[in-house]
């Protein structure tokens, strides 16, 4: 994702949330959205500054915002623009990862793990239906006990515990982290595949 497409996408989420509570605090939304305090204000100010929201204040130091006309439609633009992006996303991603599955068989793998989850899990994992090739787990950096498709998500320090084939890391912005996460577990380099490394991700524009 370009720093333009970051931008618009966090704008819209902050425009989302005020749109539904604009009593909502800045703490509140940082919460909410994961994203730094500072930066959660420094984006407000945009946002005001661009019309798109205006901001009342009201005893003891609590603000109120409010959606403007102009922020209404702007909410809408983003909404659609960044439907259009996943859709190209989708469209990309499932492609090259039937391609990577059926390399992959080809070349004797029959069993994976999915290292991270996040939107891109969901459509490798429906890609991974259309091959023979068994998923033994879903791990991440930490053990959330969450589950995915059936699977329970446990931590990548669980992995010793596992019989697999190859690591695929499904995640599109923590490629390196999770790769050095793996090596420190004793994953040799040849069983790892990160799908952040190039391909489709530098095609989705």
């Amino acid at each position: 994702m370009s720093r333009e497409q970051s931008d618009d996408y966090r704008s819209f989420l902050l425009l989302d949330e005020i749109s539904r509570d604009n009593k909502v605090t800045q703490r509140a939304l940082s919460k909410r959205l994961g994203l730094a305090l500072g930066l959660v204000n420094s984006y407000i100010k945009n946002l005001a500054a661009k019309g798109y929201i205006s901001v009342t204040n009201i005893p003891p130091k609590r603000y109120v915002y409010f959606l403007t006309p102009k922020g209404f439609f702007e909410k809408s633009r983003l909404a659609y623009h960044h439907l259009q992006n996943f859709t190209n996303l989708y469209k990309f991603a499932r492609q090259d990862f039937q391609h990577l599955f059926r390399n992959l068989y080809d070349k004797g793998i029959r069993s994976i793990i999915f290292c991270g989850v996040d939107e891109i899990t969901e459509i490798a994992y429906l890609s991974l239906q259309e091959v023979d090739i068994r998923l033994v787990a879903v791990i991440d950096m930490t053990d959330s006990r969450k589950r995915f498709f059936g699977y329970t998500i446990e931590a990548i320090d669980n992995l010793k515990d596992k019989e697999f084939d190859m690591v695929i890391i499904t995640s599109f912005s923590s490629g390196d982290k999770f790769k050095e996460r793996l090596l420190k577990n004793r994953v040799p380099e040849e069983k790892i595949c990160d799908i952040s490394s190039g391909g489709w991700l530098n095609r989705v524009r």
